[in-house]
């Protein structure tokens, strides 16, 4: 096995030279013909032709908090095509926590209003859905339920099993903000979201014997066999998942959802396959979500705008006994300047759903709420909002001195304001309008911590001068497939109509996964360093030494010889491993992508509404491996970042923890009525500390701080400045100023 560690900067690299010329291009998506034609087989539509197979439909708690008594699931027995009832303790509880193996029974326990206490299997989905109606449940229920944050959050704890300390402090914050020339103490609350996938959470099941073969809608496929493997109660290396096409994770399947093992446990009680797939409602009500959030951001600084305390604290909730908690302070600690600072988070236990990682945890509620404060901060001291970020842009990380890896904030800020013309911005609320519409324009910044994880990949080189990449990383649409080609065909000089990608299996080499913007570049990496085994043992065979070798279209050029790899091959497979893991690199830099948010809106002075008219993301993300899919998820961060700030909102029902709005009729997305022309540009960078691939992440960059940028927007337009998001027509016009004319 080839390993790469990540303890230095990365030089010049073969992907540099681009002799191949096809890394960072726009090419189109390696499965794009697969799924366009329906033929890319998604978790659900395994067995499709299989007779013998059966069908699971799960019965959930109607309580929020209490015992299971007793459940009788004689009359769903009884039921037409009924094959068995599933309940007691073979029924798991889920964990937050998606990279850790472990799985609870819920032992008579109901931990959330929803969670799954049965599941019934039959011959069709029809008998299966009609069999849980029948299942009667007895419960003892408990009383002093715990349904909203607000009414726990003085029983905070500081967790440890966040993706941060729960305190990162430095200097002394009280001290400073009480001498500080000017202050600012606002607090924001924002609410639950939901990931809302496309494809909802499925398996299919089937055992041969004591092996078991689950296809499923996983991220991460080397902690996920773990969980399947613990809640069904069999060895891991008896299970094979298969996750090759998703549609959407967005963290709601890190961890596995109550499908993966209920369809085994099914499988095993029917003694045939077994396909489950969950109900929209199911979906909201028994995956995960993420936490509402009270948070709290205090400013001091001089009289000229120089920061000189900070401190953001973060309240948030999970469901008893899951530690992972929302990170909002997760960009606060390296954003901006100021000396003395204080980044804290309290978690609180409530009897809801438990919460999780949901696309950009942290920076995504985090920098709706720290944005706007920066923009209100900029307002107090008589500044323009970006002339006080640059103000406060700092040297060092200002937590702990470490150098940045590669930062370009700066030169996102200039690029963005001189093409959106950020010069022509309205002097003051309410100035510029038509007719009964308003016109504002607002701003923010936009920064993803960056990560490397340790992932394998195998690339083998065919006698007939072919390649084909091999892995269990996920491409849960982000387009891992197509990059993994361009890797390949950019390191091996192999056109990309002649490398074939092998991904979601875990009988593959283990990788990195799907999760946190770092899957690109770790699995990447790791396809890299076995391209540059592949190339030392090319160079070894045609004798001279691998800076020396040229490969393009199916040749090796050196030495004023160009041979082609069936040549060199000799009627024989060449193989490689290799595999990437982080080093001290991640130790030694502050690793983090960049960027800033220009949007323009319209609000409507008699009614509220909001509509967004413009909207720019300027990023700086490292080494871009395709232009088209970073693009891609560009677009759909800047389209859930809407969401943020205009729509989405995940409503419990404080008697009973049940998720009231849990299906797409009521959680509102935005659709593309909401949705302008969008505009993304990407700036060339290398960040050589990050990854041998100089690349870093930025699906999850382009949601952080776009809700800042709209309610910003909105304010410059209207004047209400809302701090309970989302900010719907009702608090719009609550917070309109008062001496605008809405008949004007």
């Amino acid at each position: 096995m080839n390993t790469h560690v990540m303890d230095k900067e990365i030089g010049e690299t073969r992907l540099d030279r681009e002799t191949q010329g096809v890394i960072g291009k726009p090419v189109d998506r390696y499965e794009g013909p697969l799924k366009v034609s329906g033929k890319a087989t998604y978790a659900y539509e395994y067995l499709a032709d299989d007779k013998n197979v059966a069908y699971g439909f799960i019965v959930t708690a109607s309580i929020g908090k209490g015992k299971i008594v007793k459940v009788d699931g004689s009359k769903a027995l009884s039921a037409p095509g009924v094959l068995a009832v599933v309940d007691g303790d073979k029924i798991l509880r889920a964990s937050s926590q998606p990279m850790a193996p472990a799985a609870q029974t819920i032992d008579g326990e109901v931990f959330h209003y929803g969670q799954p206490v049965a599941v019934v299997v039959a011959t069709s989905f029809e008998a299966a859905r009609h069999g849980a109606k029948l299942v009667e449940v007895e419960y003892a229920p408990a009383s002093g339920g715990r349904y909203s944050l607000e009414q726990v959050k003085d029983q905070g704890r500081a967790s440890d099993q966040g993706v941060m300390p729960a305190d990162t402090e430095r200097g002394d914050f009280e001290t400073a903000f009480a001498k500080a020339e000017i202050q600012f103490d606002q607090t924001y609350t924002t609410p639950s979201h939901h990931s809302s996938a496309m494809e909802p959470h499925a398996s299919v099941a089937k055992w041969d014997g004591d092996k078991l073969t689950v296809w499923s809608s996983c991220q991460l496929l080397e902690t996920n066999v773990q969980q399947i493997a613990n809640g069904v109660g069999v060895p891991v290396e008896n299970v094979r998942l298969l996750s090759p096409y998703i549609g959407g994770g967005f963290g709601s399947k890190l961890g596995i959802g109550p499908d993966a093992v209920l369809s085994a446990l099914a499988a095993r009680a029917a003694g045939r396959p077994v396909k489950l797939a969950l109900s929209r409602p199911h979906v909201f009500q028994t995956t995960s979500r993420r936490s509402e959030t009270i948070q709290r951001i205090r400013i001091g600084t001089t009289k000229d705008g120089h920061i000189t305390a900070f401190s953001h604290e973060t309240f948030a909730a999970n469901s008893p006994g899951n530690g992972f908690f929302e990170p909002a302070g997760i960009s606060s600690v390296f954003l901006y300047a100021g000396k003395d600072r204080s980044v804290t988070h309290r978690l609180s236990e409530t009897d809801v759903l438990m919460t999780s990682a949901v696309r950009a945890p942290g920076e995504a509620v985090g920098m709706l709420a720290l944005e706007n404060a920066m923009d209100e901060m900029a307002e107090k001291l008589g500044l323009d909002p970006l002339e006080f970020r640059k103000l406060n842009e700092p040297e060092v990380a200002p937590q702990d001195d470490l150098p940045f890896s590669s930062r370009k904030l700066v030169e996102c800020y200039e690029e963005g304001a001189r093409r959106f013309g950020w010069d022509k911005r309205p002097a003051k609320p309410g100035s510029v309008r038509e007719g009964e519409w308003l016109i504002g324009y607002g701003m923010a910044a936009a920064s993803r911590a960056n990560s490397l994880m340790k992932s394998s990949a195998e690339v083998e080189m065919t006698p007939d001068g072919r390649a084909v990449v091999r892995t269990a990383m996920t491409d849960i649409g982000t387009g891992t497939y197509t990059i993994l080609q361009q890797i390949a065909g950019e390191m091996l000089g192999l056109p990309l109509d002649r490398i074939d990608v092998e991904l979601g299996d875990t009988s593959l080499p283990s990788s990195s996964g799907s999760g946190g913007s770092w899957g690109a570049n770790s699995a990447g990496s790791s396809v890299y360093v076995a391209c540059e085994a592949l190339i030392g043992e090319i160079a070894q065979r045609l004798g001279v030494e691998p800076d020396g070798l040229t490969l393009k279209d199916g040749h090796a050029i050196a030495n004023n010889r160009q041979v082609p790899f069936t040549e060199i091959l000799d009627g024989k497979s060449l193989m490689k491993l290799g595999t990437i893991k982080p080093g001290e690199t991640s130790q030694n830099y502050n690793q983090a992508s960049y960027g800033a948010h220009f949007c323009e809106v319209a609000v409507n002075a008699v009614t509220g509404e909001t509509r967004v008219r413009r909207l720019l993301t300027v990023a700086a993300a490292g080494r871009i491996l395709n232009e088209k899919t970073a693009t891609s998820q560009c677009y759909g961060g800047q389209i859930w970042g809407i969401g943020s700030a205009l729509t989405e909102e995940l409503v419990t029902d404080e008697r009973t923890g049940l998720l009231v709005n849990h299906d797409l009729a009521e959680y509102h997305v935005p659709v593309n009525a909401d949705v302008p022309q969008l505009d993304v540009v990407l700036l060339p960078e290398r960040d050589p500390h990050a990854s041998p691939l100089a690349g870093k992440g930025i699906g999850e960059l382009a949601l952080a701080g776009v809700g800042a940028a709209v309610t910003n927007a909105i304010y410059n337009a209207c004047g209400a400045r809302v701090r309970d998001y989302p900010m719907t027509l009702d608090k719009v016009l609550a917070g309109m100023s008062p001496e605008i004319d809405a008949a004007a």
